[in-house]
This record gives C-alpha cells, structure tokens and sequence, in this order.
C-alpha cells in the first residue's frame, strides 16, 4: 500500500476513489469529491503541476472503494476544465474494492504538444465523483511502474453503458482505445468485451489491441485493452 493511501485510509474507508497515476491535481478531500468537473479542485493550470501525458498510450491507475462502480476517462485542452471533454476510453464498469490500472489509454494525436487535463468520473452508490490531473500531452507512448499500475486481485471490469456519465463528453474519442477486441477471459455477460487482471506491454492501435488480448489470456489475468 502506497504512503498516500495510508494517510488517506479513513477517506478511503468513506468508500470514494483516488487517482494514483498521473499525479492528480489539488489535495484529495472527499467531502468535495461529487463536485465537477475536479473535485472541488480550483485549478490554476499556468501554477499546477502537469504529469506528461503520452497520447499514443499513458497508463491511468485508480483505487476505488465502492464494491463497484463505472468509469469514464476524458480529456480537454481548457485550460478551465469547464467544456470541450473528450471521451478517450470506453466507459466500464469495476466490481471489486481495491486498485485497478489501464496500461495504455490513448489521447487524440491532435493533443500532442500542449497543456491540458485529465479528468475521471466514477458512478457509484453515491453518485457522480470526480478527480483530476494537470498534463502535458506529449508524442508517442508512455511505460508504467507496475508498484503503481496494478490490479487488485478480487477486481474485475467489462465494458459498460452509463446515462450518467455519457452527458459529461461533448464527443466520444474511445473507440481508438479497444471497442472492437474481444474478450480476454470467458464471461456469462455478453455485453462484456473484456475481463482481466495482469499486466501487458502498452500497444496502440487495433493490432496492439489484438495482441495484448491474446497475451493477456496467455497469463490468465487481466486488464480491458
């Protein structure tokens, strides 16, 4: 367990979530966690602390302490993170408690070379929760820690449809991220286009994609690619 989730255990205990990976901006507080677009979080993006970004693969890493909830992952270019989000992985769902990891969530190219943010939305039992991360957009694609980006291993995840979360994106950039990979892992849900638990090397584009899926069923665990 990281030294941030030590300090922040009786937070986590309230059953919210942290983005560990990048680094979010603000202090955490969960009593303004359900205020968008960040938390609560009055951004000053000429001041904060921007993380790089690589918009052909960055890994986002995520612990939640709901027994399940949904995940939307978008991205904008204002500097106010007040309009203007990009969808840029499809939206599902987790059940379990603990840590979960995308090793390889794409930006649109047209990003590269400028200041934005990151933003996550979860869905749970208390409604829509927000946090935030000041970046960097940068070419080319990023590696990961994986003491950092890992899956806990009670979690699961299979994409997911949410009309809470889809009114937060003015466009759906996702389907670059994985929509049309099969499932990794057998699965009684035919909406489920992936489950896993494991690590596989970030690749981009459908035959990354491809690739990934099959090596993620050759270990037996896994992420959605």
């Amino acid at each position: 367990m990281t030294l941030l989730k030590l300090l922040l255990l009786p937070a986590l205990a309230a059953a919210h979530f942290t983005l560990d990976a990048p680094t979010p901006v603000g202090p955490f507080d969960e009593d303004t966690e359900s205020t968008a677009p960040c938390g609560g979080v009055t951004l000053d993006i000429s001041k904060d602390n921007a993380t790089d970004f690589h918009v052909g693969g960055e890994a986002i890493a995520l612990f939640l302490g709901h027994p399940q909830g949904n995940w939307l992952f978008r991205a904008t270019l204002d500097q106010t993170a007040s309009s203007n989000w990009s969808q840029i992985y499809p939206i599902f769902t987790q059940t379990g408690t603990g840590d979960y990891c995308q090793p390889a969530v794409a930006a649109p190219s047209s990003f590269a070379g400028q200041k934005g943010i990151l933003g996550i939305a979860m869905d749970g039992p208390d409604g829509l929760l927000y946090q935030c991360a000041v970046v960097n957009f940068v070419e080319g694609s990023g590696t990961y820690s994986t003491s950092v980006c890992k899956n806990a291993s009670s979690v699961t995840a299979a994409f997911a449809s949410d009309s809470s979360l889809t009114p937060l994106v003015s466009q759906d950039l996702s389907q670059t991220n994985g929509t049309t990979t099969a499932s990794a892992s057998t699965s009684s849900s035919s909406s489920s286009k992936s489950l896993a638990a494991g690590l596989v090397p970030p690749m981009t584009g459908v035959v990354g994609s491809m690739v990934a899926v099959f090596a993620a069923g050759l270990i037996g665990a896994g992420f959605m690619i």
